[in-house]
């Protein structure tokens, strides 16, 4: 059944191939997750739960998750500068799909 889709469809133009595009890369699932967690959370308190992160490609990931509008960047005002991230409600409605593999690796774990 997959199959006869495959060939009908571009893997490109699938909606798996989509969600792929957005959380794709070592780092994006894990602050997606982090911010399910434990939201709001500030850049250094994101960076000392990924471990071994560097300020320039956590930045990069936090750009490219706000740009495709699933986090939230909120700066204040104020000195030093205060920014915190948290879920868009599209960020939100990703949670159920990460959710179910966190299920499935507890369930499959060897």
């Amino acid at each position: 059944m997959i199959s006869k889709y495959i060939e009908k469809a571009n893997f490109e133009e699938t909606g798996f191939s989509y969600t792929l595009s957005l959380i794709s890369g070592k780092h994006k699932m894990v602050i997606l997750y982090c911010l399910m967690e434990f939201e709001p959370v500030r850049f250094n308190e994101m960076k000392r739960y990924l471990g071994s992160i560097t300020d320039k490609t956590l930045s990069s990931n936090l750009k490219e998750l706000e740009t495709d509008r699933l986090i939230i960047r909120t700066e204040y005002p104020q000195i030093p500068p205060k920014v915190e991230y948290t879920l868009s409600d599209r960020g939100r409605s990703l949670m159920t799909v990460l959710d179910q593999l966190c299920i499935w690796g507890e369930n499959n774990r060897e």
